[in-house]
């Protein structure tokens, strides 16, 4: 690295610094220690080495950065300012106020350049992860020999906390696993974590736990050297085999004389005295939020630089577009995520068993859509066979073979859901599969799919006690109504093959935010009332399944979901019997989220103020049922853990019998009227 360049890079690197600690002091709230630590890293990444186009975020050919140790997000929003995104210096002055585009953590619908939203600590890594396999499936599919379509890097940077969280150890395994020479993980290795030394709780041998991983390590002894940053990040450019481990040695809160090296500068402010102090030892001016010109003329010279480069790549695809004009097609039309007009007539006609499982009606209707949808791609957790997941007309991908589009994830069920949120990013349709009662492995990755609006479809089967013998620590109870308090995600619990069929029509019409299909594993009746268009039926996310005599006022209104919509079904004749002689309406509700969003009027003619007696009917928790059923209603459910039995056994146990089920309505209703 020459001397003038060397210089140049220096002075980007505390510019990120002095930028970065004016903003956590100005918001009195923040983490200065990353931001110091990691400058250099900062300038040779945005000075140099990442492809980007600070005027569209997709661009195909763009390297993808993922801050995963996103406490540090001032360093990012500092990186982005300097190369020219959207982030001014008013919203650098802003750091983590009200309506702010710079807030405590990076959130990917709020700024412009930030990849994913991150914050809590390893997912970064496994988001990054996701995205370079998802490049290697896009380029397998559409790279041509003379046609680099896709020759992305995808580069994470990761704290020692990071490291620690098992999902990282999850996703580098199996990124080591399927050897993607796409991608770079930079490892800030300051010793130091927010309660004090990295040795206090932690003594691993990383480089060689990523070496047994499958990756390539290489160590940057001093990563406040910017020379040596530079040299070796740009090596990895034209030159990398498997994937990366680039072990970074820096100071935490490089440049503070009081406080760096500590675990004071983790997450706290400087303070003004400190500030000022810092900036002196690094040769800033005292001025807040300074940028200096010639820092300005050398990103002026990197997006000239930039759009030199995309001048080339777009000369490059207008041949390939003559070339390969239906692939070019493909790829120009990817994000939109559309749908062929056949594929819903297609679905309709699915031919069933009078009685089929759940996950079986789902494995039909996904070897229909993927037939259709070339973005779609699935993986499952250890359990392909037995969620039923696997696209059967497509390879299983591997390390010499990305043109499948079935991922094994392996026991992994945390990294496989952060990993698909990744996918979702550069275009594809992730969905995966597991048993839900494993979706608390994964709760941490469905929530920041809501919050970030991901497009993941998250498969759960096995979906209540009665998947019998396994007995109550794969019987789920509580995580149905877990899944629904989240905010965002559109929760399914259908009834029958049909209902089952539609919440895929419906999910894959869902373009932002994540959705959760739950499906049984036993077998359940296919019901003649719910053959109906899914526009009139799951897109309402409840409705009448079977009305009641309109001449008389209703006694009794029951709601069913999923295994129990048949037995609400059977209720519904008994009461309606003339033993009984009740007026019963039946309600179907395969989505209380969609339910919510319908308007006032549509939620009174499924659920009218004068319903009767409301009862609710779900082999799970009763906890959020009482928005519907009322103090007064009834809740058939499961508020205790399951048992190891037989399925028959199970019911009788919990009351989910015909006979159970009336006997305590009438209880009820005998106790109301007096």
């Amino acid at each position: 690295m020459e001397k003038k360049q060397k210089e140049i890079f220096e002075q980007v690197a505390n510019t990120i610094r002095g930028l970065s600690i004016d903003g956590v002091q100005k918001a009195n709230s923040g983490h200065p220690g990353l931001p110091l630590g990691c400058g250099e890293i900062g300038a040779a990444l945005w000075g140099a080495f990442l492809r980007f186009d600070s005027t569209d975020e997709d661009a195909i050919w763009r390297d993808h950065f993922v801050l995963s140790a996103g406490h540090g997000s001032m360093f990012l929003y500092s990186a982005l300012h300097l190369a020219g995104y959207d982030v001014s210096l008013d919203d650098l002055k802003n750091f983590r106020q009200k309506g702010s585009k710079t807030p405590g953590h990076p959130e990917a619908l709020d700024t412009e350049g930030v990849e994913v939203t991150t914050g809590p600590l390893g997912q970064g890594v496994a988001n990054a992860v996701g995205m370079a396999l998802g490049l290697k499936v896009l380029g397998q599919k559409y790279n041509r020999e003379g046609f680099p379509i896709y020759d992305n890097k995808v580069i994470a940077l990761a704290g020692d906390g990071c490291l620690m969280e098992g999902v990282s150890h999850e996703a580098s395994s199996l990124a080591g696993h399927l050897c993607l020479d796409n991608f770079i993980l930079l490892y800030d290795r300051n010793n130091i974590t927010l309660d004090g030394a990295f040795s206090d709780s932690c003594s691993d041998d990383d480089v060689q736990r990523y070496k047994s991983y499958g990756f390539d390590v290489v160590e940057i002894e001093n990563a406040n050297d910017m020379a040596e940053v530079y040299e070796v990040l740009m090596s990895l450019r034209e030159d990398q085999k498997r994937p990366t481990l680039v072990v970074c040695n820096t100071v935490i809160g490089f440049g503070s004389p009081n406080k760096a090296g500590t675990h004071k500068v983790h997450g706290s402010p400087l303070g003004e005295e400190e500030v000022a102090a810092t900036k002196k030892a690094l040769g800033l001016p005292s001025e807040s939020f300074f940028v200096p010109a010639d820092v300005k003329d050398f990103f002026s010279e990197v997006n000239a630089r930039q759009k030199k480069y995309k001048l080339k790549y777009e000369q490059m695809f207008a041949s390939y577009k003559n070339t390969y004009p239906e692939l070019a097609k493909e790829i120009e039309t990817r994000k939109d995520h559309s749908l062929p007009k056949e594929l819903k007539k297609e679905l309709m006609d699915i031919t069933f068993e009078e009685k089929i499982g759940g996950r079986k009606a789902s494995s039909a209707a996904i070897q229909v859509i993927a037939k259709h949808y070339p973005a779609l791609i699935g993986g499952s957790a250890d359990l392909s066979g037995s969620d039923c997941t696997k696209l059967e007309d497509f390879g299983i991908i591997n390390r010499a073979q990305f043109d499948g589009r079935n991922i094994k994830y392996g026991v992994r069920e945390f990294a496989m859901a952060a990993m698909a949120n990744g996918i979702s990013t550069v275009h594809l349709r992730p969905f995966t599969g597991t048993f839900l009662c494993f979706s608390d492995y994964m709760r941490n990755a469905i929530r920041l799919a809501s919050l970030s609006k991901h497009s993941t479809i998250f498969v759960f089967t096995h979906d209540s006690i009665f998947l019998g013998e396994d007995g109550p620590t794969h019987q789920p109870v509580e995580h149905v109504a877990s899944l629904r308090a989240m905010p965002g995600l559109d929760v399914f619990r259908p009834g029958d093959a049909h209902e089952a069929v539609g919440s895929w029509w419906v999910a894959l019409h869902k373009k932002e935010g994540p959705s959760v299909l739950i499906f049984t594993r036993q077998n359940l009746p296919t019901l003649e009332e719910t053959k109906k268009d899914y526009e009139e039926t799951v897109a309402k996310g409840a409705y009448i399944l079977i009305e009641e005599d309109k001449s008389r006022p209703i006694d009794i209104t029951l709601i069913g979901t999923g295994s129990e919509l048949h037995l609400a079904k059977e209720v519904h004749a008994t009461l309606s019997s003339d033993k009984f002689n009740k007026n019963v309406r039946t309600v179907s509700m395969p989505c209380m989220d969609i339910f919510e969003r319908q308007d006032k009027s549509y939620k009174e003619s499924v659920l009218p103020r004068k319903a009767g007696l409301v009862v609710s009917i779900e082999s799970g928790t009763s906890f959020g049922w009482e928005r519907y059923t009322g103090r007064n209603g009834v809740n058939i459910s499961v508020d205790t853990f399951g048992k190891s039995e037989p399925i028959e056994d199970l019911q009788q146990d919990f009351g989910f019998t015909v006979d159970s089920v009336v006997e305590q309505i009438v209880t009820s209703l005998q106790t109301v009227s007096h």
